[in-house]
């Protein structure tokens, strides 16, 4: 990673602690003054056992320096307390900031992105990844500062002490450093690699559980352990490499650390020898050797946790960086209403750019207000695609879309959606009660208006008969409702929104013809004076459409009523006697 990037992801991670400065700023002093009370004791305990101290000292000043030293390890206690209690409560505050912005920042990103990223890839960064950031929040400044105090604050006193023995104890600290410097690319990568193979588990689980039915029905539950088989091989052969990376790392660190003490009782016992190093100083020399590994093994354990941290803010970043495809002009206008007269002119658009071939191609119609119109043709055609290009879901690269005689491209979005009801063939309910599903458009609604939409949508009898009423649970994506009443929930839905545009995409292309009968009795009440597109490969369903356009090879190529495309003998004649076979 270049510098100047490194600096930016820095000054990133930094602006989520701004608003718990407080906090950070507790946090920290406890841990300066725990570390500059550790590095004293030591200091304290050789002028005690000097040999003139000793004989020179009155037992009351004796008891008095164990007192000190009592006192200073129970302040040191306490500010342990604070750093554990409320170090991972800041870390925690970070976290759930994070995880705020990145459930918020997802909210803005356009269908295009949730196309080509794994819902187990983005589950994976909204909490595996956060986690270890929280974690590297709490412990990365500490840390870093601690360390940094420990050790320099034991070389001043070592120096006090002793400077020649100083001086040798010194001399291995840059070979440790030097030793983590190597290693701290190979430990971001190796990091990186394992969370990547972990949000393809989590990808892989996801889909796995979703789809059990599916497996289960064709009995391809071995063909299911295989899949899941090869991606946990990945992640062993992802984690094995990094734990072989770690083993090289740790193992160096060990020799170097455990070098160092050979250093400071070798050379200690030369200069004692040499009568240049009183034992008591050696004893004291001893002490600091343990509040130097302390930190160089902390900085050790931060190293591990600081490249995991990166790895995991880099893929945090990575989300938030991503540059909505829709998003509102500077100059976008609000509307409030419309009419519902909408116009495509000349519109082409694919889904990809580049070479690849066009899903719709010089488009052109006209919606009247108020009017029904159906759009149909053999699957692939288009019509889903133009159908989610009134809601700006998607938007052309050439030609336009205008309702009311306003350019959609420069309405707001927020406020065209909220004038476009939509009800897809494979519904969506989120895993809440009925209530909630159908108040979902509109969370302010009043029971009485709840009821009614309910009732138009032929769905409130059904619902009064269940035990806990319009407080049922539906379960995930409505598995506890069968296709019908699942679509009267979401027709409900749109009820109780009351747009003056709707569209049904293949809304009832999957129900039996009981279902498909009340569900079309719904529709026709919910059409009643609103501008509709209805999308169907059952013809019997546009029958009463005021205009049908046909779809062929991504261009209109017929347009008229049922009667008239029947009567002209042309691609929906063909449709229509398929159908009927």
């Amino acid at each position: 990673m270049r510098e100047e990037d490194t600096s930016d992801l820095l000054k990133r991670f930094i602006s989520y602690y701004r608003p718990h400065r407080p906090l950070f700023t507790l946090d920290m002093a406890s841990a300066v003054l725990r570390a500059a009370l550790t590095i004293v004791i030591p200091f304290l305990v050789v002028r005690l056992l000097g040999r003139d101290q000793m004989a020179q000292s009155e037992p009351s000043e004796i008891w008095l320096t164990i007192g000190v030293m009592t006192i200073l390890i129970v302040i040191m206690a306490y500010c342990e307390f604070i750093n554990v209690k409320w170090g991972h409560i800041l870390g925690t505050r970070i976290e759930t900031a994070m995880r705020l912005d990145l459930f918020r920042h997802l909210q803005k990103l356009s269908f295009r992105f949730f196309d080509n990223t794994k819902t187990g890839h983005i589950m994976s960064r909204i909490s595996n990844d956060l986690f270890t950031i929280s974690e590297l929040a709490h412990h990365a400044p500490e840390d870093a500062l601690v360390s940094g105090i420990l050790i320099f604050g034991s070389l001043v006193f070592m120096y006090i002490i002793n400077w020649k023995m100083a001086v040798i104890v010194t001399i291995p600290l840059p070979f440790i450093l030097m030793w983590g410097s190597i290693f701290r690319i190979r430990l971001r990568r190796t990091f990186r690699e394992v969370r990547v193979r972990v949000a393809d588990i989590n990808s892989n689980v996801e889909n796995a559980i979703q789809g059990i039915r599916e497996t289960q029905s064709y009995a391809k539950e071995d063909y299911a352990v295989d899949r899941f088989s090869n991606v946990n091989d990945d992640f062993l052969t992802a984690k094995s490499n990094m734990y072989g990376t770690m083993a090289r790392f740790h193992a160096g660190m060990m020799f170097l650390m455990e070098f160092y003490s050979v250093i400071i009782i070798g050379g200690g016992v030369l200069l004692v020898h040499a009568g240049a190093l009183e034992l008591v100083e050696m004893i004291g020399f001893l002490m600091y050797r343990r509040y130097m590994f302390q930190p160089v093994r902390r900085l050790v354990g931060f190293m591990e946790s600081y490249q995991q941290g990166v790895a995991a803010f880099e893929r945090f970043v990575e989300i938030m960086d991503e540059v909505p495809d829709i998003e509102d002009r500077a100059d976008a206008v609000s509307l409030k209403a419309m009419n519902g007269d909408i116009r495509f002119n000349n519109l082409y658009f694919k889904y990809e750019d580049g070479d690849t071939p066009w899903v719709l191609e010089d488009i052109d119609l006209h919606i009247e207000a108020g009017k029904t119109v159906a759009l149909v043709g053999e699957s692939g055609a288009g019509k889903s695609t133009m159908a989610s290009l009134i809601p700006r879901f998607y938007e052309p690269q050439r030609g336009s879309i205008e309702i009311d005689g306003h350019n959609i491209m420069k309405l707001k979005k927020q406020d065209l959606r909220q004038l476009v009801g939509i009800v897809q063939q494979d519904v969506f309910l989120f895993d809440a009660t009925i209530r909630e599903n159908i108040t979902f458009g509109k969370p302010d609604a009043t029971q009485e208006e709840m009821y009614e939409a309910a009732k138009r949508a032929h769905i409130y009898d059904f619902v009064q008969s269940l035990p806990d009423g319009f407080e049922s649970l539906v379960g995930e994506r409505g598995v506890k409702l069968s296709g019908g009443q699942k679509q009267r929930v979401s027709i409900a839905r749109v009820f109780l929104k009351n747009p003056p545009v709707l569209i049904f995409d293949e809304a009832t292309s999957s129900l039996d013809s009981e279902s498909e009968t009340m569900i079309q009795q719904s529709m026709k009440e919910l059409c009643a004076g609103r501008t509709t597109v209805i999308i169907a490969h059952r013809l019997s369903t546009v029958r009463d459409a005021d205009m049908t356009y046909v779809l062929k090879d991504s261009k209109i190529v017929e347009a008229g009523t049922h009667d008239e495309l029947i009567a002209n003998g042309g691609s929906y004649r063909d449709l229509y006697d398929r159908a009927a076979l």
